[in-house]
């Protein structure tokens, strides 16, 4: 067996990056934009494909603003008419599907009705897994020409392996999400040295990565771009707002909404294999805003990196904070 934690482990608030010399005036000239199979983004975020983060109409404003976005799986009959009805309006589809055997007649429903999603990601808390390889192969004999995101892992074996049969991206993350309790129920996950997770599979990765859960604030995109990240995927700050599935609820004076995790008794709508929970987030107002003032400080990050985009980031030096040991690209 391999031991990777001879390594360094860290996370998000273990680390700070250093500041290059500055190229541009102002942080308005920077660019954002990230590329993510044939189509080009605004912001390399997606919100979380949780039923208490997206639904539908969410999905539509997104894609109409340039946004990537994913929808969940756990309303599995109805992700035919939202595919048509993204294409009816002339926008991009992004679905995501698990690994049950019902899963393999509704790829054969995509392909008989022509019905062919742009994005399809498979969403399984445990990606590393035979069945997982099983449904890569699957779609991407059914639908070749749809970008296949695979997850989610934890290792540079699982991103390789997944990789290998044929999944265009792979999404790293298992359990640091604020509704996740993987790490407590089971022992497992990358709760606590997720952004270490993620500098290890970018080692391995010729594909993009997803790095998903453990974002706590907006300067963490940054640090995930920067240990390898194509997309960040993230929950609770992309729930709680107007648009946001969650009810409304009012304490003390104060407006909450739900969010609660997919393997959560909520999602399941019964207590077993429990390894999510509910809670409050409070009430954020527009996603726009909050997704406007993430672009505003992604673009500040670009400048402190030195450069006029996303690639800058890639290349400066980081600090783990924790330790006081200054490194670049050890």
């Amino acid at each position: 067996m391999s031991n990777y934690f001879s390594m360094e482990a860290f996370d998000y608030d273990d680390i700070q990056l250093v500041p290059n010399k500055g190229v541009i005036k102002s942080r308005s000239e920077a660019d954002t934009s990230v590329k993510f199979g044939s189509r080009t983004f605004k912001l390399p975020v997606v919100p979380a494909n949780m039923e208490s983060v997206i639904n539908e109409d969410l999905a539509i404003w997104l894609a109409k603003n340039d946004y990537y976005y994913v929808m969940h799986r756990f309303q599995p009959e109805k992700r035919l008419a939202f595919v048509q009805k993204m294409h009816e309006l002339g926008l991009f589809a992004s679905i995501s599907v698990g690994i049950k055997d019902a899963e393999y007649d509704f790829i054969d429903q995509l392909v008989e009705t022509n019905t062919i999603p742009e994005y399809i990601t498979i969403d399984v808390a445990h990606g590393h897994s035979i069945y997982v390889i099983k449904m890569i192969h699957y779609i991407k004999e059914k639908l070749p020409e749809t970008f296949l995101t695979a997850g989610n892992i934890a290792t540079p074996e699982a991103v390789r392996e997944l990789e290998n049969a044929g999944a265009d991206a792979t999404k790293v993350g298992v359990g640091p999400g604020k509704a996740c309790i993987t790490k407590l129920k089971t022992g497992f996950g990358t709760g606590g040295w997720q952004l270490a997770a993620l500098r290890m599979c970018s080692k391995a990765a010729s594909k993009p990565l997803i790095a998903d859960g453990g974002i706590r604030h907006n300067g963490d995109i940054a640090k995930s771009v920067r240990f390898g990240a194509s997309m960040v995927m993230i929950g609770s700050m992309l729930a709680g707002h107007e648009e946001s599935p969650g009810n409304v609820i009012k304490i003390d004076g104060k407006t909450y909404k739900q969010y609660w995790g997919s393997a959560s008794e909520v999602q399941k709508g019964a207590y077993r294999n429990v390894e999510g929970k509910q809670m409050l987030v409070p009430y954020r107002g527009s996603i726009s805003d909050t997704l406007t003032e993430m672009q505003e400080d992604l673009q500040s990050s670009i400048s402190y990196a030195g450069g006029r985009d996303l690639n800058a980031i890639k290349l400066v030096d980081y600090v783990i904070v924790k330790n006081t040991i200054m490194n670049g690209d050890y």
